[in-house]
């Protein structure tokens, strides 16, 4: 029986959805609303699971017919949605009177770990916070075609998900092909989360044998979609563009897995992949993963310095790379880079046997690159005379997928180690009803494999729904800033993913680059990377999406694997800004600094307190690191190292990081990393760096820079330090402001005050608090008075 329940606009409001843990009965007994019983489902609500076999004649996971995963129906123009100001829209939301408060309320559940309350959370109506009035509703005829369509089937959902997360997911994983499941007669998951306890520990589906890129290429030919587009790509210039169907593509995967094979590449060797955003990039993921390899891709806007680094740690077999890429009207020179990473990465003990080189010969002819023979093969020359079939490495669940270095606050980069079974469900899942992904869309994010994003929605979690991806090597705002929207139309992109930073650089390029473009096409938005303001999401909602494309505005991490909080474009009205609720099986909390989760309207730390498939294992090699850094601060919990307010409607608003870690543009880049490039330089004292507001890329770098004695301030020094992060850390961390300081405050034992630098940096001179504790007060009158040197 479904439940419905409305408050009459007026009566106190209810509790926030996600305001307390789950194991209290807090608000079980406060909920005084009536509560009206029918039999009928929510709207157009499927069945929770199919029927799913885990023989080869497996359901294909992107038609099956039920958990959302239901047939096409035929779409027709949508009235547009609006925003509204506190009233409710007249919609499915919506109940018969415009003064009811739509509630979607489950009864206080029983379980194992005792009674647990249940999600009781505010939809509509008036009584909204002044700041979030504003509610943004899904058209009825977008929601009605949804694969998660209202509240109550999202909240039924969820609440599957949390009680009984093994029934969950072991349902949907078998929808997937496993050459051996994992055993029946035990648990899909073991978690410990609390360092009390011994070893952290997360595994999901251990002893299930299976393989990711089997289930991404394979399954999806076997199911009779050999002949669909997996892949258009388009290149730097407009004239350059390519395709590779489902076959296709598995053909040239197991072409270079045959190669990697041959040059001695076996399970759990680690392959390096520094390469563009050539088709080559996730035909090398997939390649490493089909022989059950560990890949680990390299953004190829690092440095030599950082590569090297890479390198190093991971000890790869081989390197996988191209002479050059052109971005823009720039050509950077890759193998060169790859040469001298090398270079280094033998000085520091260890020498790479083979570079894979892809010729891209439209930005940097072949006999003009440089060559060591013996080491550097040609890809074109080599891979395309291996056989096209590649016999399967089936791999354990828990075995190792890649490794992608992220930054931390300690300078050294972080190698996060993700695992094959929960990370193919979880990316797979996440991507499906996040996008509302139906089998005619055509998807496109705008992010780089060497981030986590390109590893798990340009890759891994579209084609294992067996979707149609763009894959763009160039620059967005070259040749002009319509570059988006012509790839838009050109291909009838259905689901746009990308970055706040880039929303906010075409906003300021202004209206006519978009609205001369039709974009019809467009179904759903999505954004990523770090929280979008208000002000561009309501410009990414109206003007590109034409005030009809709901937006899946998605919080999550390189630890994550995939969303952890993120709008169901038709279950949710949303509010600009924020990432609104939890996805299946993840269970968020907020906490003061001494670990209390806090209910109700809130700030504070965001963790996690429970495990989810696709959750990171470790930090490769360095355990005790991983232990520290996200599970020490708070015990129990995993530590996001974001800030997270919630309000009282239970919608969640990402505040950014609290640790050393600056969110640049999407990317985040740690302070000491930058410090430490900063200082290397020989005339360079000290350095301290904080993150500051930036109208485009969302944060900036500002770095106080102390000089060595004697050494005088000039234009042509900062363009020199500039240049030391740039070459040790890459473009993409270069400071946007450079502060000479005579010294830096710093308490009595030695430790700098950040705060106060933030303070400083961002001009909020009357808000610098407390300096008493300070060894020199007097050396913050001398860093305000130098702010504009």
């Amino acid at each position: 029986m479904a439940q419905s329940c409305y408050l009459l606009s007026g009566s106190s409001p209810s509790p926030s959805i996600f305001s307390s843990s789950l194991r209290s009965n807090k608000y079980s007994k406060k909920n005084t609303c009536t509560t009206i019983t029918t039999t009928s489902s929510p709207p157009h609500h499927l069945p929770l699971f199919p029927n799913s076999s885990s023989s080869k004649s497996f359901i294909p996971f992107s038609s099956s017919p039920s958990f959302g995963f239901g047939s096409v129906r035929k779409k027709e123009k949508s009235p547009p949605p609006t925003i509204m100001a506190g009233s409710p829209g007249k919609n499915q939301f919506a109940s018969a009177s415009d003064h009811l408060r739509h509630v979607g309320s489950l009864s206080t559940l029983s379980s194992g770990a005792g009674k647990i309350p249940h999600l009781n959370a505010i939809v509509l109506g008036e009584g909204l916070a002044s700041e979030e009035n504003d509610l943004v509703f899904p058209s009825q005829e977008f929601s009605s075609q949804a694969l998660v369509s209202s509240p109550a089937q999202y909240l039924e959902m969820y609440r599957k998900s949390i009680l009984d997360p093994s029934g969950f997911w072991s349902e949907i994983a078998s929808q997937f092909y496993w050459e051996k499941k994992w055993p029946q007669q035990q648990q899909v998951y073991t978690e410990n989360l609390d360092v009390r306890n011994g070893d952290i520990k997360i595994e999901w589906f251990k002893g299930g044998m299976t393989n990711i890129c089997y289930n991404a290429l394979d399954r999806n030919i076997e199911a009779g979609n050999g002949d669909k587009i997996a892949m258009y790509w388009e290149g730097n210039e407009l004239n350059q563009d390519g395709s590779l169907t489902y076959t296709q593509l598995l053909h040239q995967v197991c072409q270079l897995a045959n190669y990697l094979k041959d040059i001695g590449v076996s399970k759990g060797d680690a392959v390096v992949i520094y390469l563009p955003m050539l088709m080559e990039l996730p035909i090398a993921m997939l390649a490493c993963a089909r022989i059950g390899a560990i890949h680990s891709v390299v953004f190829a806007g690092f440095s030599a310095d950082s590569l090297s680094q890479r390198i190093v740690d991971c000890k790869p077999k081989a390197v996988i790379t191209c002479n050059a890429v052109r971005r823009g009207s720039k050509v950077i020179h890759l193998k060169e880079i790859v040469d001298a990473a090398l270079v280094d990465s033998a000085k520091n003990g260890f020498s790479v046997g083979v570079v894979l080189n892809y010729a891209n010969e439209s930005a940097m002819k072949r006999e003009s690159t440089k060559w060591t023979d013996g080491r550097d093969i040609w890809w074109q020359d080599t891979v395309p005379k291996y056989p096209t079939t590649c016999a399967v490495e089936w791999v354990d669940a828990e075995d190792p997928l890649f490794l992608l270095y992220t930054s931390g606050s300690t300078g050294k980069p972080k190698g996060v180690l993700h695992t094959t079974g929960g990370y193919m469900i979880y990316t797979a899942t996440t991507f499906k009803y996040a996008f509302d992904y139906k089998s005619s869309d055509i998807y496109w994010c705008t992010a780089d494999c060497g981030w986590i994003t390109g590893h798990s929605y340009v890759t891994y979690g579209p084609l294992l729904n067996g979707a149609t991806v763009v894959v763009f090597e160039g620059a967005p705002n070259y040749p002009n800033a319509s570059r988006c929207w012509d790839i838009v139309d050109k291909y009838k992109v259905s689901l746009f993913y990308t970055a706040p930073t880039l929303v906010r650089s075409l906003m300021r390029d202004g209206d006519e680059f978009v609205t001369r473009y039709s974009r019809k096409s467009l179904r759903v938005l999505g954004s990523v990377g770090e929280p979008i303001n208000p002000s561009a999401w309501r410009w990414f909602f109206n003007v590109v999406g034409d005030s009809r494309c709901p937006i899946s505005d998605t919080w999550w991490q390189t630890e994550t694997g995939g969303f952890m909080i993120t709008p169901l474009p038709g279950a949710w009205p949303q509010k600009p800004g924020s990432a609104t609720f939890p996805f299946f099986g993840v269970l968020p909390v907020i906490v003061d600094e001494k670990g209390t989760e806090i209910d109700g309207e809130c700030s504070g730390y965001l963790c996690v307190k429970n495990s989810w498939p696709g959750a990171f294992r470790t930090l490769y090699g360095d355990h005790d690191r991983y232990e520290t850094t996200y599970f020490k601060p708070f015990p129990g919990y995993y530590f996001t190292g974001d800030g997270c307010r919630r309000d009282k409607d239970g919608y969640h608003w990402l505040t950014g990081r609290v640790d050393d870690v600056i969110n640049v543009s999407g990317h985040r880049i740690g302070t000491a990393e930058v410090e430490s490039a900063l200082v290397s330089h020989p005339q360079c004292a000290e350095a301290a760096v904080v993150g500051v507001e930036h109208e485009v890329k969302g944060q900036g770098i500002y770095a106080f820079v102390t000089l060595v004695d004697g050494v005088p301030y000039s234009e042509e020094l900062r363009k020199s330090l500039t240049l030391a992060v740039r070459k040790q850390i890459g473009a993409f961390a270069a400071p946007d402001k450079i502060h000479w300081a005579p010294g830096l405050p710093k308490t009595r034992s030695g430790k700098i005050m950040r705060r106060i630098l933030r303070k400083i940096a961002s001009r909020q001179l009357d808000e610098l608090g407390d300096t008493s504790t300070l060894a020199d007060p007097s050396v913050v009158d001398q860093l305000i008075a130098l702010s504009d040197q």
